[in-house]
């Protein structure tokens, strides 16, 4: 396992004091693959169908994206920062998460992606035009591998505020009235997803798309039986990169959990927040400080159920950090805040999460009934 030196003389591995409890026992998973395919260079953006794209609209301005395209069939969502866009939600019969998109980080890495998965590099069809290849992930999404041919251009951005802190006055004569206003969305940070092939889908992003785990957790009493979730992370080597892009956990159903959207800071997230409340959305979760990539954060459902985060001031770690491993608990998802909710931990179960239970335990997968015990016991815990 590689260490992190601090301040020269002083060497810790990545675990003491800094984002896990402790690290890997003899023989339990790397964190990372030695040969992979490629490795990508960060989430492109995420891809969902919804029936009614002007209600998706002004709940996406009213969340904080820029418009970066709309057609009648199409409503490309952006924001402040040039790049990529964050989303595209294509009109459909129902509401529904598609798959996330990753950036390839060099134009040639499309072509030893295809020829490694016997795929085709296409056209992409996004604003600014560029390449694609198209992959099916073990727990059955679409996975897009995208070259951009022109970036968007950035956006006006939206100030942290200038804060005193003790006898380091750095402003005076002033007031600190933030507007409220809608968080103005900088980038798409994260998306989270639930697999009922946790071991297979985790191995396919690690050994395809390069991606490296920050963190695993595992369930109480079966640390043997290997880790129930993980937090990965691009891996663009010595520059320090998102503690993780890509979150996954072990769960009954293949399903989108949450997907994060970073802003400028504490009262962005708090102004912005006030914003959604006075026009009736729903606060699923927040606002509190995370544990495992220590992000600000701030949950909200849109009109169609989707959660969707504000976040600010996450951890970014660079290849050389190795995973911690921890215990999984909802007591453990935050420093401070609220307790989690129901809502968000999905205490209160839908007849499709029943029907998911059902044919998870009858299926060919990682569900059994001592993994599905360990799961409600970590949701309690």
């Amino acid at each position: 396992m590689s260490e992190t030196h601090v301040d020269g003389a002083d060497v810790r591995t990545a675990h003491q004091d800094l984002h896990s409890e402790q690290g890997a026992l003899r023989g339990e998973h790397p964190g990372r693959s030695r040969n992979p395919v490629i490795k990508v260079a960060d989430l492109a953006w995420l891809e969902f169908e919804k029936p009614d794209l002007d209600r998706a609209e002004v709940f996406a301005r009213d969340f904080g994206f820029q418009i970066a395209g709309r057609t009648e069939n199409e409503l490309w969502l952006r924001g402040t920062f040039a790049g990529s866009p964050c989303m595209v939600i294509r009109r459909g019969r129902t509401s529904r998460f598609i798959g996330p998109a990753f950036r390839a980080a060099e134009r040639a890495d499309l072509d030893r992606l295809a020829r490694a998965t016997g795929t085709d590099v296409r056209d992409a069809d996004v604003p600014g035009g560029g390449k694609v290849v198209g992959l099916l992930d073990p727990s059955g999404f679409p996975v897009r591998v995208v070259h951009c041919a022109e970036p968007l251009p950035e956006l006006p951005e939206q100030r942290p505020l200038l804060l005193n802190f003790g006898t380091e006055h750095r402003r005076t004569n002033a007031t600190q009235r933030p507007p409220r206003e809608p968080s103005r969305i900088q980038r798409l940070g994260h998306v989270v997803l639930e697999t009922r092939v946790f071991a297979r889908a985790l191995d396919w992003y690690l050994d395809t798309l390069g991606m490296i785990v920050s963190d695993f957790l595992f369930l109480d009493g079966q640390r043997g039986c290997g880790p129930s979730m993980a937090f990965i992370r691009c891996d663009q080597g010595a520059l320090a990169v998102d503690h993780h892009t890509l979150a996954m956990h072990l769960g009954p159903g293949n399903a989108y959990v949450h997907s994060a959207y970073q802003v400028a800071d504490l009262d962005s997230i708090a102004a912005g927040g006030e914003y959604l409340n006075e026009r009736g959305y729903k606060r699923s979760w927040g606002i509190g400080r995370h544990v495992l990539g220590s992000q600000l954060f701030d949950y909200w459902r849109d009109p169609d159920r989707f959660i969707l985060e504000h976040f600010a001031d996450g951890d970014l770690f660079s290849c050389d950090l190795e995973p911690g491993w921890a215990p999984m608990s909802t007591s453990g998802l935050a420093q401070w805040g609220p307790p989690a909710t129901s809502d968000f931990i999905g205490a209160s179960p839908s007849p499709q999460r029943v029907r998911d239970v059902l044919e998870a335990l009858r299926g060919d997968n990682e569900i059994d009934p001592a993994r599905l015990l360990g799961l409600l016991k970590a949701a309690k815990s």
